[in-house]
């Protein structure tokens, strides 16, 4: 093999456990609950998502990107609360599992962190630390939950291309992107001559095992891209990567993170229709997929989308949306107490916008998993603390 060949090829395997922790992480989940945690990357317009039905002001600083109140129409918001619609996009994905009980809505969630970057605010929310004082940038909160709960109790995955911050840690943790799963880089013979040459070295194990994982993960795979390949599976995007997702959750894994970029809306963000109405009609494809995938295991299983920021609360010149600060967060999930908008609310007028432009933050996002956490995995507060370094929040999601 050419050399660049060779580090092209090194820089795509997955990273995996220590060969001490390998058994207990291929094995099948001890813990029935699972976690799945989706991130929107770009920072998604929460108000068009979460539609504030009853705000005039929204109505009258959106003369072009707002979604119709609730009506006959097509286009128009899906009827929540008095309070709240849904985007249309969602009418036959996200919607029925919201009103079945198995969606629940937080407005005006997220982090601390004002400075309004996509980078800098991922990063925030990936740690799960306290911005005052020294964090430590190469510590996640899902590996520090994936080390409190023990490789005994669970066994995460990333499906990304390379592991993200939220998985780093002193937990070694493997990540394989799915989407491109029918095209390994490097072949068995391939593996074989790689893993030869740290033969002897520290990194001999942790080679082989990434080796390992996505042997594995193709063997899981390899049936149903047969089927795909007879156009037995017809989504395209996301919808495929999260049924692949589902299918291997079921049998391998209790945590799971996977990303979703393109939310980015800055011009031609659209309303009923358009560039947002599309990513939000795949994302929510996916997410419904992967529940059909789950099947009888979807009781026990939570999914929470966030992004790392919402947007301006008025639309710009080019009839879309800029940085801004709170969020909506998705919790989803047979087990989840849906058919609600929950968490600490106002009514949306100027006087209660943030800094006169965005969503104020009044469910912090670590005392708000802290909460969900401790409900799903029975934490106590002192493993809470570890975790987020804070408290944490019930505020009754599950």
């Amino acid at each position: 093999m050419e050399r660049r060949t060779l580090l092209k090829s090194l820089a795509a395997l997955p990273i995996a456990a220590s060969s001490a922790a390998a058994g207990n992480l291929w094995a099948a989940p001890a813990s029935k609950t699972r976690l799945l945690f989706v991130f929107m990357r770009g920072g998604y317009d929460a108000a068009s998502l979460l539609v504030p039905v009853s705000s005039d002001y929204y109505y009258q600083v959106r003369p072009n990107i707002a979604i119709p109140k609730p009506s006959d129409d097509l286009k128009s918001a899906l009827a929540i609360n008095a309070d709240w619609g849904l985007h249309p996009a969602l009418r036959d994905t996200i919607y029925p599992l919201f009103t079945s009980g198995e969606a629940a809505f937080v407005p005006f969630a997220g982090t601390e962190d004002l400075s309004r970057s996509h980078f800098e605010t991922q990063d925030s929310i990936e740690l799960g630390q306290p911005l005052q004082g020294t964090r430590n940038f190469r510590s996640g909160f899902l590996n520090r939950l994936a080390t409190t709960l023990n490789t005994d109790r669970a066994s995460a995955i990333s499906f990304t291309d390379q592991l993200p911050l939220i998985m780093q840690g002193t937990a070694q943790l493997p990540n394989m992107a799915l989407r491109s799963i029918a095209k390994p880089q490097v072949d068995a013979r391939q593996a074989r001559m790689i893993a030869a040459m740290y033969d002897g070295s520290p990194l001999a194990a942790q080679v082989r095992e990434g080796f390992v994982v996505r042997e594995d993960v193709m063997k899981q795979m390899i049936g149903e891209m047969d089927a795909a390949n007879r156009n037995a599976i017809t989504a395209k995007g996301f919808e495929l990567e999260a049924r692949r997702i589902a299918k291997l959750m079921k049998e391998k894994y209790n945590i799971g993170f996977v990303d979703v970029g393109g939310w980015d809306t800055h011009v031609g963000q659209g309303n009923g229709t358009g560039y947002l109405a599309g990513r939000l009609d795949e994302l929510g494809r996916g997410l419904a997929g992967f529940a059909q995938e789950m099947g009888p295991e979807w009781k026990d299983t939570v999914v929470v989308v966030v992004s790392e920021f919402g947007r301006t609360f008025r639309e710009n010149g080019n009839r879309g949306t800029d940085h801004g600060h709170g969020s909506v967060y998705w919790v989803l999930g047979g087990g989840v107490r849906g058919n609600a908008v929950r968490g600490e609310q106002i009514a949306l007028e100027q006087k209660t916008l943030f800094q006169n432009r965005d969503y104020p933050v009044l469910n912090e996002y670590r005392a708000m998993f802290g909460g969900l956490l401790a409900r799903m995995y029975g934490l106590n507060s002192g493993q809470v603390e570890t975790i987020f370094g804070t408290k944490g929040r019930d505020i009754g999601l599950v």
